[in-house]
Order: structure tokens, then sequence, then C-alpha cells
């Protein structure tokens, strides 16, 4: 036996006891009457992690309310027993252990619905992008082999060639049928649905801003490792109020929702992003805690009347940032008017979490991701796997429990001594405060002088005049790659591209200088505030229009 084994035997057990002292400090580990927690056991033992969910809460925290939208009120003892169910009318109709769902919907108690009902019948669970187009659609569901499809009204248009063998069903209806889900739950038993025999597996879509989207198999976990994660950095409580206009088919809404359901809070959501809609939602339902994308966080900022009106979010204790990168400049902005609140996560689809900057982190450093969460591992490595010191920039590797097991259709990230490579490059300062400055794969050679675009687009965030701006390498003849400029003005505001370029000239080397600007009426981004770079090569090429 290796001389190693033992000490790394003790300090996996010396974890493994704080995310438990953590999780009974956040409340979510309570003492339970032997009965209730022989139910949960039973659950747990027939559905596994997910399924088991909706089992757990009923029991703990019964007629609370679980989800508010736009319909009311649902309970976690009416969401166990309506996706009980809907599981068993999808058994009814020949869905068996293993099979495919796939769900396309907007945040609603429908999604949740299906989503439950999927994990206790052992489905594999393909969560769809809202914002794609029909032909994705059609290719996504199947490669990943859709069985079953559940989506809401408004993308049945998109949806012609889909006819999965196990049927399709509408989750958000806007006129009754026997093809929704309401009515599939109306005529099933509510009793808890037959054991499955396999444990149901959850796809999650990467955001595909640089070609197509890629599915991303994640394992239930093992441990409280990733909920330790998260609570090692943030005051999360049980029984609060969370509001998630985050989509929840991506990897940030997906988990917040799965864990308001865990710690008994209700969860706040609407089909549609509105921006003054959540600020008035925050001071309705005093929530403690906001899901967002930076996207969402900047419209919110910047929404006429979102904060022409006197505000107070006494409640408001977190404001969970990620899914992109955040920046120096809406991370001051958003401290300045939701005060010291704002927690900002570094991860991916396929790496899951790896950093958190805390209020005090971002006061210090306010473009930085933070430090590494309770058991994950984050370091700068070179091109031959070596480790680099603060400072350097180098290609940013990801260890802890929840890494993905590889794409769904072949393939994985690149691994090093157990290390999975996040897509990123960036580097820690001296402080262990890790920065990100861009893609691996956004890298531009110049003239020989390496360039990631984000330095120039943190930069360019600072001029007044300037909403929010991008930055892509473009094909040049004399220099290999050129820089190209995306920026969006601020309301009224004006700004000529040689005042674009004499900015960054002023500020940063002259290599690093666009020689392109073009002024965009907003960005192309994804449903979870992703710039779409593909986009902007091809409107620098003159493939697409501005």
């Amino acid at each position: 036996m290796s001389i190693d084994l033992p000490l790394r035997l003790a300090r996996t057990g010396l974890d493994e006891a704080t995310y438990v002292w953590l999780a009974t400090k956040a409340g979510l580990l309570t003492p339970t009457l032997p009965h209730k927690a022989a139910k949960i056991a039973v659950g747990y033992v027939k559905y596994g992690g997910l399924g088991a969910l909706s089992v757990l809460a009923a029991i703990r925290y019964g007629d609370r309310p679980a989800v508010i939208d736009e319909r009311g009120t649902l309970s976690f003892k009416d969401l166990d027993a309506r996706s009980n169910a809907l599981a068993n009318a999808w058994r009814g109709r020949g869905l068996e252990p293993g099979e495919g769902v796939a769900i396309l919907a907007r945040n609603h108690r429908g999604f949740l619905e299906a989503t439950f009902a999927a994990a206790k019948c052992g489905a594999r669970i393909v969560l769809l992008n809202t914002d794609f187009a029909g032909p994705q659609i059609r290719e996504v569901a199947e490669r990943e082999g859709t069985d079953l499809l559940v989506h809401d009204d408004e993308y049945a248009g998109l949806l012609e060639g889909v006819e999965p063998r196990r049927g399709r069903f509408r989750c958000w209806a806007d006129t009754e049928g026997p093809d929704t889900i309401d009515a599939l739950i109306a005529g099933a038993s509510s009793k808890a649905p037959p054991a499955p025999g396999v444990q149901s597996k959850v796809i999650l879509l990467t955001s595909g801003t640089t070609g197509t989207p890629k599915g991303a198999s994640r394992p239930e976990p093992r441990s409280l490792a990733p909920l330790g994660a998260v609570l090692s950095k943030m005051p999360i409580k049980a029984r609060e109020v969370t509001e998630i206009p985050a989509p929840m088919f991506h990897t940030l809404g997906f988990a917040h929702a799965v864990m308001a359901i865990a710690f008994g809070s209700t969860m706040v959501v609407r089909r549609k992003f509105d921006p003054v809609a959540v600020l008035d939602s925050l001071e309705r339902n005093g929530a403690t805690m906001l899901v967002v994308v930076p996207v969402m966080l900047q419209r919110m900022l910047d929404a006429p009347g979102g904060f022409d009106v006197q505000r107070d979010f006494p409640s408001l204790r977190i404001i969970f940032v990620a899914g992109s990168q955040l920046g120096a400049e809406l991370a001051r902005r958003a401290t300045d008017r939701f005060g010291p609140v704002v927690y900002n996560l570094y991860g991916s689809t396929e790496v899951a979490y790896a950093t958190v900057a805390t209020p005090d982190d971002l006061a210090i450093e306010p473009g930085c991701v933070g430090r590494p969460v309770k058991g994950a591992i984050v370091k700068i490595l070179d091109e031959s796997g070596n480790e680099l010191s603060a400072g350097v920039t180098g290609r940013i590797f990801v260890g802890n429990g929840m890494q993905f097991e590889g794409y769904t259709g072949g393939g994985g990230k690149q691994s090093v001594d157990g290390l999975m490579a996040s897509g990123d490059v960036g580097h820690f300062n001296a402080a262990g405060l890790l920065f990100i400055e861009g893609r691996d794969d956004d890298m531009v050679v110049s003239g020989g002088e390496n360039v990631f675009p984000g330095e120039v687009e943190e930069l360019l965030a600072t001029m007044p005049q300037v909403e929010e701006a991008s930055v892509v390498g473009v094909p040049d003849e004399q220099y290999g790659h050129r820089l190209a400029a995306f920026v969006v003005l601020r309301g009224d505001m004006t700004l000529t591209a040689d005042q674009v370029r004499d900015h960054v000239r002023a500020n940063l080397a002259r290599y690093k200088v666009p020689r392109d600007v073009h002024f965009l009426d907003e960005l192309p981004r994804n449903p979870t505030g992703k710039v779409l770079k593909r986009v902007l090569r091809d409107i620098a090429a003159g493939v697409l229009g501005p």
C-alpha cells in the first residue's frame, strides 16, 4: 500500500466532515424523525439522488411554497405528487428506463415537473437550449437519442420532423389538450412510480459559442463535496427565497434549482427575463439570493424604470453570478447599487466549479474570479504540463469531484495528473486570486505577439461611452491575424473608431490596438449571456451584416 494512501484517506475524511458541518450550519442537515428518514432513504434507493430530491423535499418541507411562477404557487408536496403522476403516465406510454427525455422549456414549474418525472423513470435527461433554431434542435435530438420530448407551446413550430417514439408533450400550453403534461398528470396516479432499476443522467449542453453545442454527461455526486464547495464561500441558508432568472437548462440555473429544492427554499421564476420585473420581484418576495448571468445583471442596472425609483433589498445577501465573464466594471457597478453581496463563480460545463470571488475579493480586485473553493484544485500549466508561477499566463486546469464524464458524441477535455483543462487561460496574482484572460482558442498571434482579447475588452468597458465590447482575431495577410473590436454604445453617446484605437494605444501595447472597429446595436449572445464570437468573426469577414 502506498504510504500516501492513509494520508489521502484521512484528508478525504476530514473534508467530508467539513462538508457535513457546513451543510448543518446552513440548515440543510437537521434532525429527522425515523419514519421520515426511512422514507427518504427508500426514495434514494429507488430513484437516485435527483429522482429522490422531490421526495425528500415533500417529506421535509411539505406545504411550503416550492415554486412561484406566472401560474401562482406550487408546494413541495404538490411538486412531488405531480412528478409522480407524470412519471406513471410516461411509463404507461412505454417509456423505458435509460431512454432519452429531451426538455425544451423556459423557467416555470413544468420544467421541474418534467425533470423530476424523467428522473423517477431512470431516463437520460437532455436539457435543450431554448435559443436553438429548428435545425439545431433536430440535430441535437437525433444525436442525443430522444425517445420522448417535452416542450413549451412556443417551440412547436421548430419541431417539425421531431417525432420521438414515446411522444411529444407540452409543458407550457396556451390551450388545453391530451398532449399536455397537465392532462397526463390529471389522468394518472400520484403514487410513487416503480423503481426504474437504473439511475437517471442529466445531459447538459455546452454553450456552442465557437461551434456546435456538445452534450456533456455528468455523474451524480457521491459526496457532499459540490455543496460544500459552494457553502465554503457563500452564506446560503435553508428555507429562504431564491430568484432564478438564469435559464434552468444551463448548468447555473439547473444547479440552483436543484439546490433550492434540497434546501427547502422557495424559487421565484418567470418564463422570460424582464430586468424591471426581477427588481420588483426581489422587493416583493424578499429574495435572499439572486442567480444571474452577467448580461442580466448589466441590464438590471441599466433598465429604464429600474433604478429611477428608490429601491430597497434588505433581505438580499447573495447575488450569484456565473456563466460568462463578469468583468471589473460591472462588478463595481453592481456592488455600488446592491452593496457587498456579489459572488462571482468561475467554472464550466465540463469542470463544474473552480473558484469563487467573494465581496471581499472583489473589493480588492474587481476583475478577479477569486480563490479555489473547498475541495477544488486549480493550477496554471504551460504547454508541457508544468505549473507556472504567479503572474505568468497559462492554461487553467481544475480538479474536483464533479468533472464531466466526457462528451456524449465522444471525446473530452485534456487532463494532466487528474486535472482537467477548463478551456481558458489566465493567471494567479501574488495574493492567490485567479484572473481569466480568455479562451485558450481565442489567443491571437499578431505580428508574432500573443494577444488575449479579454484584456482589451476590459479596457474598452471602462470608456464612459461604451455599454459593452467584444474583441476577436481575424485573418490578416501581413500580420497573420489582427484584432477586430465590436462596440455597443451607451444611450445616445457617440464615439469614433479612431477614439477607440487611441484609448487602447494610450493604455496598452501597440500590438493590442484593434485595427478594425465595428459599432453594433447589441452583441450577439446565447441565452446564458456568452458572446457568440463565431458570429462576430462572420461579421468581420463580411459573411453577415452588422
